[in-house]
């Protein structure tokens, strides 16, 4: 469901000292965009930010970009991650920015070491036909993720859909990763610290079984890449969270 639009986000994320208007300026360099330079970990379709802000919290030792195409949702972000880090410390690991997920190779590059991307309860583009393409798991955007991401970085993905999560199984080794842990019952199997959305809690407590998975980037003698005839055409940045 989307979020009614919020007048007062655009001002408010161009005045906030973690929001960055103009991602693609940092293509290779993020790590000047952060005071101090650590690991870096990216967020696709942050959304509200909810399990981001205590995932960036407690994680005081990497460096994360949360990317959402909605700037009203964005600017809830921002509100939720002021009030997390209030009275704990600046918000000085956190970074958002407002970008479509299928052109992020304008905004991160192989320069950036990114370690880890997370990719939680994105839209599953199962209502109708033909429609796999836009997934945030495809093999195509899997493969546009493989350009920034450094050689064995790992995707975390969660999903509430049975029918996105075995696809997604299927398509992370045609891309070249490996599945090194799998659960189709997230908050019973859990082997990781789990930051819990509010979509997340909303559908655990319908009873709706999580799925996850974790799978490695592998180093590949021939590297898979794009068929710049046939490029990614989706809108599914906006984050389900």
């Amino acid at each position: 469901m989307r979020m009614r639009l919020k007048k007062w986000a655009r001002g408010e994320l161009e005045a906030c000292p973690f929001y960055i208007a103009e991602p693609e300026n940092y293509k290779n360099r993020w790590r000047e965009a952060f005071k101090v330079a650590r690991p870096l970990e990216v967020e696709m379709g942050c959304g509200k930010g909810v399990s981001t802000c205590r995932m960036a919290l407690n994680e005081k030792d990497t460096n994360f970009v949360a990317i959402d195409i909605n700037s009203s949702v964005l600017g809830v972000a921002k509100r939720n991650a002021e009030a997390a880090f209030l009275g704990v410390r600046e918000v000085d690991n956190l970074i958002l920015i407002n970008h479509e997920i299928e052109l992020l190779d304008r905004v991160f590059g192989k320069n950036d070491e990114v370690q880890r991307i997370h990719i939680n309860f994105p839209n599953p583009w199962t209502q109708r036909h033909r429609q796999e393409k836009h997934r945030l798991t495809h093999v195509k955007q899997l493969l546009l993720y493989r350009s920034f991401l450094k050689d064995e970085g790992e995707i975390y993905f969660k999903t509430d859909d049975d029918t996105l999560f075995e696809a997604s199984v299927k398509y992370f080794p045609k891309a070249g990763f490996e599945i090194t842990e799998l659960t189709r019952d997230l908050h019973r199997e859990a082997t990781h610290p789990n930051y819990v959305s509010e979509h997340e809690k909303l559908f655990s407590d319908k009873g709706i079984r999580i799925k996850a998975l974790i799978a490695v980037k592998r180093r590949l003698e021939n590297e898979p890449h794009l068929n710049e005839s046939d490029p990614i055409n989706t809108n599914s940045a906006i984050s389900e969270h």
